[in-house]
């Protein structure tokens, strides 16, 4: 199974714009896969579950994934099986939705994050 397209909503795209302002990272790949692991790192499920992406960003799975596609796809499986109960390849594509756009709003919303290195604290916290 593959996901085809990263799409983000429109409010996604306006807290990665603030993201990469505060951390310098330009681009939107990079930022998202961070999104993407603290999301999934909250056992929690995410309350939304339909989000519009009206936005024009938009990247392929390779682009967001990087070399480490099998890894991202293994740990949305899993996620998907823990929140919906079934793994299908719409359930995933949505599971990858609703994490990312989750962990974008937890890092933008972060009064804490102001440079780079911040982002570290996550790491830490999901190990």
């Amino acid at each position: 199974m593959s996901l085809e397209t990263v799409r983000l909503s429109q409010r996604g795209k306006e807290q990665l714009i603030k993201l990469k302002r505060v951390t310098g990272i330009k681009q939107w790949n990079v930022l998202c896969r961070w999104a993407l692991c603290v999301s999934l790192a909250d056992p929690t499920p995410p309350l939304v579950r339909d989000i519009t992406t009206d936005s024009n960003v938009e990247m392929t799975w390779r682009t967001f994934a990087g070399s480490h596609g099998d890894v991202f796809l293994a740990l949305l499986k899993r996620r998907c099986g823990q929140d919906a109960g079934y793994v299908n390849d719409a359930e995933v594509g949505r599971t990858l939705t609703v994490h990312l756009h989750r962990g974008i709003g937890v890092l933008a919303g972060d009064p804490r994050l102001l440079a780079i290195e911040d982002l570290t604290s996550y790491a830490h916290r999901m190990s």
